[in-house]
């Protein structure tokens, strides 16, 4: 008998959520995303610590303002990470762009360039990368734009689907609706437990993938933020699932029969719609869930992001000692 996760890869694309370069290795995913906080994590292993050297000794070279030369520092180092990761799967890597950004299109744009004209540098095409954003009205614009120019987006902090219709508007590539951060949210608002089949995240991304589906939308959708395998078994047949490398093995160590519960001849029609600003603000208004838990997503991401450029800036400080 195979096991639940090779069972998975045959009707799903599993993409790992991480930056730990040993578990890809073994895992093997096609793809791979990343996060300011998963970017920080990998850092502190020994598995960076010359990269950490390196980025030190290059910003030493770079002076001027010391908070400047450590935003440097620290994006030389995310580059780093998904530069190791890009070795390591056939795919993509995700790439994000900084949270402070989420709600300045402008901004966003010119950090998404320089993202991947980094990885341009180390000889890395766009086509291997994902620059992520932020499922803001913002973000999204941002996102429109750089899929004219031909790089791919992957929109995360995905969790209505009013975020869903407007990336399809836009023709972003491909969308990371999360389960797991729903689940938490209706658990501790109802003080419910729910089991896979109810649990609230993944009838949202079932919701989202079915419109996309009955409406011929060509985005890619990816779950994402899984507590339990059991959502990651509700959700079968996703286009794509990225998974954190505890639940890999679980799925990888379970025997059992997995049940396709996601595909596209199931889909049932459904009518399409377009989201303008308006529209799309008040939607965001009127559900709570969404727009606590896009908030809070932004606010924990901006505060790895720093602490990343504070570990950063005392590597510096101590360098030019």
């Amino acid at each position: 008998m195979t096991s639940k996760l090779d069972q998975l890869r045959e009707i799903t694309t599993v993409v790992a959520d991480t930056g730990d370069i040993q578990a890809v290795a073994r895992l093997k995913p096609v793809d791979c995303t990343t996060n300011p906080s998963i970017v920080l994590k990998a850092l502190g292993t020994d598995m960076f610590a010359d990269d950490m050297k390196e980025a030190i000794a290059w910003g030493k070279k770079l002076g001027g303002d010391a908070d400047a030369a450590a935003a440097a520092v620290a994006d030389r180092l995310a580059i780093s990470v998904g530069a190791a990761l890009v070795k390591l799967v056939p795919g993509r890597v995700s790439t994000e762009v900084d949270a402070d950004l989420s709600f300045d299109t402008e901004a966003s744009l010119k950090k998404a360039r320089s993202i991947i004209a980094a990885y341009k540098e180390r000889g890395i095409e766009k086509d291997r990368i994902l620059i992520k954003l932020a499922s803001t009205w913002e973000g999204i614009r941002a996102a429109e734009v750089l899929q004219k120019e031909g790089i791919d987006c992957n929109l995360t902090l995905l969790f209505s689907k009013a975020q869903a219709i407007a990336c399809a508007d836009a023709g972003v590539f491909l969308i990371s609706p999360f389960v797991g951060r729903i689940l938490d949210w209706y658990k501790k608002s109802t003080g419910k437990d729910f089991t896979a089949e109810e649990d609230p995240g993944v009838l949202s991304v079932r919701d989202i993938y079915n419109y996309y589906k009955a409406n011929d939308i060509k985005t890619v959708v990816m779950g994402a933020s899984f507590r339990n395998t059991g959502e990651i078994e509700a959700l079968a047949g996703c286009d794509r699932l990225t998974i954190a490398p505890n639940l890999l093995d679980e799925l990888s160590n379970d025997q059992g029969k997995l049940e396709r519960k996601l595909s596209p001849e199931t889909k049932k029609a459904e009518p399409k719609i377009t989201i303008d600003e308006k529209t799309f603000r008040w939607m965001m208004n009127e559900d709570a869930m969404a727009t606590e838990k896009l908030a809070e997503g932004i606010r924990a991401f901006a505060k790895d992001l720093g602490t990343l450029r504070s570990q950063v800036r005392k590597e510096l400080q101590l360098a030019a000692a």
